[in-house]
């Protein structure tokens, strides 16, 4: 940055560099895990739910198939005209054949309906021959066999038997008896058995999927992993080409500064002292035209000397920060600009970050001074929970910051570099006509 400092690598670019590398790497891994742990309960409960309701279903569709498969195949063919007729052997016969079904439990209760509203078979016999009023839906039933599902307590006047036995499921399908007249056959199931069905599966296809997504997300780790590792190499690389490229420029102010304070300073000064001599003696008739084109020399003079000054950068490791901010200010002061600088107590502030937070707070003062024509200038400096920062705010004329600056008007772009290489953050807030505050955000590692 100043004369006299090294301008090779930057002290702390190696091993921060490596450190930060390793610090951003896992802190990217560990939000790519997090994501995907999000994502994967984002998409697993959605998926969990949809896998019960599909099981809950399909068990129902199978306790539907059931039952349809008893009223064709065991039911109707039984249903003779001896069984309508009332025929003991008849009742036998069928309770044989469902015995099967209602001894293991697959199913709680059955009932056997004509058109009519009777009940024509149960294996509680006691509700045989009654006649009851039919739901509405029976007659699309009877007519196309639409089936019919439900889940329910039993509190219809012909469920005198299921009442007690908690929430069932009731299922209707139509079959037809050996006569060829059409019956509806009527199953109770315990829901919990059917919820254990579904459950199961459920159960089988759970484990599978959250394997395969989390497969998925262990597959993907390497190549997040190698992604932010280049991203990171890439900001790295980034940041030492703006580093190097401001202290380039640093070096390119301080040629010039000595070219025009070696070569065109000293001979303006000679001059000036030369068209002193001649003023003095000179002739009387060219005396005032000297000595007015002497005092025009001289102002110029001064006024290279201050470009001179301010083109020079301070070694800060040699002074302090504060004296050397003062110093910048001096020429705004000179000029009729108000300037307040405040600084607290800033602990451990080295070389490298002070150079930072120098470079920003004289672009911004050039900037305030020169675009904005301010007449006020407040710079603060403190120390704030693991950072350093740097208020620039001054009364003048402001801008849109969203709108790209003009040709030469580089002030903060160069600003802006010189916080991302430092890792920092630059904050601009400005509106025409209400001045502008710029903050600089220094982290500590």
């Amino acid at each position: 940055m100043t004369s006299g400092r090294d301008f090779g690598p930057h002290p702390l670019d190696y091993d921060d560099s490596i450190t930060a590398e390793r610090h951003e790497v896992r802190s990217a891994v560990l939000r790519f895990l997090l994501v995907g742990l999000l994502a994967l309960i984002a998409i697993s409960v959605p998926m969990a739910l949809w896998i019960q309701a599909r099981a809950q279903t399909q068990a129902v569709t199978h306790a539907t198939e059931l039952t349809q498969l008893i009223a064709d195949n065991t039911v109707g063919p039984i249903v003779t005209t001896e069984l309508l007729a009332g025929d003991p052997a008849a009742f036998e016969r069928l309770d044989t054949r469902l015995e099967p079904w209602l001894k293991n439990g697959s199913i709680m209760r059955v009932k056997v309906w004509n058109t009519g509203g009777t009940i024509v078979y149960s294996d509680a016999p006691s509700i045989v021959g009654r006649t009851f009023s039919l739901p509405p839906w029976s007659t699309a039933l009877f007519a196309d066999g639409v089936s019919q599902v439900s889940l329910e307590e039993q509190r219809d006047a012909d469920s005198e038997f299921e009442s007690g036995l908690g929430p069932l499921i009731e299922i209707h399908v139509r079959t037809h008896a050996a006569t060829g007249a059409p019956l509806m056959f009527e199953a109770y199931f315990d829901d919990q058995a059917v919820t254990a069905e579904h459950a199961s599966l459920l159960v089988g296809l759970t484990p599978v999927i959250l394997l395969a997504l989390a497969t998925l997300q262990v597959v993907q780790l390497p190549p997040a992993v190698r992604l932010a590792r280049t991203i990171q190499r890439n900001k790295i690389a980034r940041r030492r080409l703006l580093q190097h490229a401001i202290e380039a420029s640093d070096l390119e102010r301080m040629r010039i500064a000595r070219g025009l304070h070696d070569g065109v300073i000293q001979e303006l000064a000679a001059l000036s002292y030369t068209l002193e001599a001649e003023a003095m003696h000179g002739s009387a008739e060219h005396r005032p035209l000297l000595a007015k084109s002497g005092v025009v020399l001289q102002e110029n003079v001064r006024a290279l000397r201050e470009v001179t000054s301010e083109l020079y950068p301070p070694d800060l490791e040699r002074v302090e920060f504060l004296e050397a901010l003062r110093h910048v200010a001096e020429p705004l002061v000179a000029r009729g600009i108000d300037v307040r600088i405040e600084a607290s107590e800033i602990s451990d502030l080295d070389t490298d970050r002070a150079i930072i937070l120098f470079r920003v707070a004289r672009e911004a003062l050039t900037n305030a001074s020169k675009h904005a024509q301010a007449h006020y200038i407040l710079v603060l400096l403190h120390e704030g929970p693991g950072c350093i920062r740097l208020t620039v705010r001054d009364d003048g004329c402001g801008f849109d910051p969203d709108v790209t600056a003009p040709d030469g008007h580089v002030g903060l772009r160069i600003m802006r570099d010189t916080a991302q290489v430092s890792g920092g953050t630059l904050a601009v807030e400005s509106q025409i006509g209400m001045g502008t505050t710029i903050e600089l955000t220094l982290y500590r590692s």
